[in-house]
């Protein structure tokens, strides 16, 4: 629920900043300046909760600690590519990947009431993915029509 109170509250923001700066509304940026700004607020969860994101991965996948800092690493960078003209369509593209290939740990935690930012077994359970997978396809057609689609 957080990424996506950032990801509407920034879009509104940015929206009206720019509204003033350029005296035009850019719905396009602002959408690309929401993602990154909730891109890079989520990485920090990778940092802050490192433990409890271990978690949400299956046993069989080693270096999990590790797993956790590199898609840390890689939601800033693709925040930072949401902003770059030159590589907004690559990132868009490489974040909807992004979030098709983490759907599988966020079903895993669910399962096994992962709470991550306390790092203990008693999170929300199959409920979270009533919020969660419909969320994760909110992101992925935001991202589409704001990168992608945009760039065609």
């Amino acid at each position: 629920m957080k990424p996506l109170i950032v990801l509407l509250s920034s879009f509104t923001i940015s929206l009206f900043v720019i509204k003033v700066i350029t005296k035009e509304f850019n719905f396009i940026l602002s959408a690309r300046i929401a993602m990154a700004l909730m891109l890079i607020f989520t990485a920090i969860g990778h940092f802050a909760f490192t433990k409890g994101m271990s978690m949400m991965i299956p046993s069989f996948i080693p270096f999990k600690k590790s797993v956790v800092i590199l898609t840390g690493i890689i939601e800033i960078l693709l925040a930072l590519g949401f902003l770059i003209p030159g590589f907004k369509e690559i990132s868009g593209w490489a974040f909807i990947i992004f979030l098709l290939l983490v759907l599988p740990a966020n079903i895993y935690a669910s399962m096994n009431n992962v709470n991550f930012q306390t790092a203990t077994l008693d999170g929300k359970g199959l409920s979270y993915l009533w919020f969660r997978i419909p969320l994760q396809m909110f992101f992925i057609l935001w991202t589409y029509l704001s990168t992608v689609k945009n760039s065609l």
